[in-house]
């Protein structure tokens, strides 16, 4: 029984829970070294879904995305903000690194409009990275953006209503943000992470 488990486990037929990091997916580093070490292959996966679930805005679920679209923005493709609850602050994307040439804001007049254009976007091939801003998303629509995003090869960010966190989803990464009660700190849940367990409340520094 040893040597058929021991060919099972050659064979790469299996998962192990000690190889959830090894898989061959491509990812972007969060340029935090705490949440990489906790992220699938240690960063925010490309051609993937990463749902950040938040109570209030400003409660840092930008602060952690800085690092990773500073990066992107080096490439020639775009950034897509669809829907925002509010413009981008340019002069503070430009302070973390962020070129604003490459972001592009799109507010869909109708908010039936607002999945369907994050659609397109994700699998466009012309964007590195789509933030989108979702009030409701049911399990289809989740996985019409996930394969949205696959197509695209696009790292994607979807911010969601933390009420909403119980609700199925096909993201590779979920997480959830809470309030802290040191001002330079950012509380995070994560929920799912594909491939891994989820990891209960963590701590970490805010972005100066």
């Amino acid at each position: 029984m040893a040597q058929q488990i021991e060919q099972l486990l050659q064979s790469n037929k299996v998962w192990q829970g000690s190889q959830w990091q090894h898989s061959h997916l491509d990812v972007h580093s969060s340029g935090f070294e705490q949440l990489d070490q906790q992220l699938p292959n240690h960063g925010w996966p490309q051609g993937g879904i990463t749902e950040v679930l938040y109570q209030q805005h400003g409660i840092g679920e930008l602060q952690l995305l800085l690092p990773a679209l500073a990066k992107l923005s080096q490439q020639s493709q775009w950034i897509i903000w669809v829907a925002p609850p509010f413009m981008p602050n340019a002069p503070a994307l430009q302070q973390h690194g962020v070129d604003i040439s490459k972001v592009i804001v799109i507010r869909p007049e109708q908010c039936s409009d607002i999945t369907w254009t994050i659609e397109q976007a994700l699998k466009s091939g012309s964007c590195s990275a789509v933030l989108g801003w979702v009030d409701g998303l049911d399990l289809k629509a989740s996985r019409r953006l996930q394969l949205a995003a696959e197509q695209g090869d696009c790292l994607s960010y979807l911010f969601r209503p933390l009420q909403q966190q119980q609700q199925s989803s096909s993201a590779s990464v979920r997480m959830a943000l809470h309030p802290s009660k040191a001002p330079n700190q950012i509380n995070y849940h994560l929920l799912k992470r594909r491939g891994g367990a989820p990891l209960y409340e963590q701590s970490m520094p805010r972005l100066n």
